[in-house]
């Protein structure tokens, strides 16, 4: 056999192998989507679950092997279809095809392919807001306390580029949202923009309530915490004691399971239990120590919490978001049943359309959940995902971490919902006024999210300038996961040259 001949059967077994897996993900894709199909009440959303019950079809095949052989053909290799998948398969087959020599299916609709990256990008503005800093990803602010009074602060943030305004409820109070929005608001207006308003409702996030020592508080490894249910609780011969916002999680704490505490900066193991109590030691902190305060979260990872959704406060904060928030956030969802939940109480506090919904995902449940999630929240209304990166890291491992946070932006691509890249986003910048290179390398990934959250802190108009500019450059090199080819200006041909006097290259 010719060497063309061979190319010839070569693509035409890569055909016969592409439509195999064509026909697995349509019947594949079919039996999720008819899981799903009765409960979708928003219409508009079911051409996005038809698309991402064939994603999880797609990714339930491994094709690795395969794409290396597309991809020598100049083929797409599939690692780009996220948003089209049924139509990235049907172009596939009907190339090979073509290159084959054989009847094969027809060209899908070129539009076809554009379906899902408009529906996505019509929901990112929905969410974010349009364009204001010249960049393909929105950039939300969560907001501190001071711009509830501070008409100059809010001003700035608006300039630099804050499309969308985040208001967490763990902290302050009705009084201080209702000014933080009415300034958010009448600065976008003078600008002449609009900035949309996320209220997160703070879920059953356990805190440090009170911390008890003689002196300020820096732990070290090898330091002993008691955390107690109430004073009572507490031993004269504790150096340091600690009251939490759920202290019936004590009751289920068992020697060896691990407490990080402020996002993972403090690591401790239960070393005894007593009524009332646990005593915990530091495994993981940094040589210097680390501060214990209030208000900082704890995670609990390994240990199974059943806790509501949503929280007392939860549903009196209700009343105020939605009277005057654009998004809702929903911190710690983990189930179906949690989204039915808040969807009811939305329901009975405001007439009209659903209000739009952020899914916060931050245990390793709602990872495993998230498909059944982003359905029961978009089949009632808009839904989009935050990536809460802190608690997740915690939760998950760091290596984990690093893995899902990719996983999470597929799978969100694949349902056209929006995704938001939060937590500890430039970080060093905003509270020290120094970026890291690592710091500016994650920055710099959030461009392929449709949001990045900065949190509150001295510096934070001038990580906006900085984050701004970083992503328009970003901008010229990615989409989403495909590379741009736009022309690169840094190794002009003047310079390519060898200098005269270099005559020879010299090897040892």
């Amino acid at each position: 056999m010719n060497h063309a001949a061979s190319a010839v059967q070569t693509s035409a077994d890569l055909l016969s192998r592409v439509e195999r897996l064509r026909a697995d993900v349509r019947r594949e894709g079919a039996q999720i989507y008819a899981l799903w199909r009765g409960s979708i009440a928003n219409r508009r959303f079911g051409p996005a679950a038809r698309n991402l019950a064939s994603y999880l079809a797609l990714r339930r095949h491994d094709i690795s092997d395969l794409q290396p052989a597309l991809a020598a053909y100049g083929l797409s290799s599939l690692g780009r279809s996220e948003a089209h998948v049924m139509a990235a398969l049907d172009a596939l087959c009907a190339t090979l095809a073509h290159i084959a020599g054989i009847p094969g299916p027809t060209y899908p609709p070129p539009g076809r392919m554009k379906v899902g990256t408009r529906a996505l990008q019509a929901a990112k503005t929905r969410f974010f807001g349009r364009d204001v800093a010249g960049t393909s990803t929105r950039i939300m602010v969560t907001l501190p306390t001071e711009a509830a009074s501070d008409e100059m602060f809010v001003a700035s943030l608006i300039d630099a580029g804050m499309s969308c305004a985040r208001i967490n409820c763990a902290h302050d109070n009705a009084a201080i949202w209702r000014a933080m929005a009415e300034k958010v608001r009448a600065a976008a207006a003078l600008a002449g923009r609009e900035c949309r308003i996320l209220m997160d409702v703070g879920g059953p996030k356990c805190r440090v309530e009170t911390v008890h020592a003689n002196d300020k508080i820096r732990l070290f490894r090898g330091d002993r915490i008691a955390l107690v249910r109430e004073m009572a609780n507490a031993s004269a011969t504790d150096a340091v004691i600690v009251t939490i916002s759920f202290p019936e999680i004590l009751d289920i704490l068992t020697p060896g399971k691990d407490v990080w505490i402020n996002d993972g900066k403090i690591g401790t193991r239960v070393v005894s239990t007593a009524p009332g109590r646990v005593e915990l030691e530091v495994f993981c902190a940094r040589t210097k120590g680390e501060r214990l305060r209030p208000e900082k979260g704890l995670n609990f990872p390994g240990t199974e919490l059943h806790l509501t959704p949503l929280t007392t406060k939860d549903l009196a904060d209700l009343d105020t978001v939605t009277e005057i928030a654009d998004i809702v956030g929903f911190s710690f969802v983990q189930r179906t049943e949690d989204v039915a939940l808040l969807h009811k109480e939305l329901a009975q506090r405001r007439a009209g359309p659903t209000m739009p919904i952020v899914l916060k995902i931050e245990t390793p449940l709602a990872v495993r959940n998230l498909p059944r999630l982003i359905v029961a929240t978009a089949a009632a209304g808009p839904a989009a995902v935050m990536i809460a990166r802190g608690d997740l890291a915690v939760e998950l491992g760091f290596a984990r971490m690093a893995e899902i946070q990719e996983e999470i932006m597929w799978l969100c691509e694949a349902a056209h919902i929006p995704v938001i890249w939060a937590t500890q986003v430039l970080e060093g910048l905003v509270t020290d006024g120094s970026p890291s290179r690592a710091e500016a390398t994650d920055a710099a990934m959030a461009q392929r999210a449709e949001c990045v959250m900065l949190n509150k802190g001295p510096f934070l108009p001038e990580a906006m300038h900085f984050l701004t500019d970083l992503l328009r450059r970003m901008d010229r090199h990615q989409s989403k996961k495909s590379a741009r080819f736009g022309a690169l200006s840094s190794w002009p041909i003047a310079e390519l040259a060898f200098d005269e006097n270099l005559k020879t290259i010299v090897r040892d």
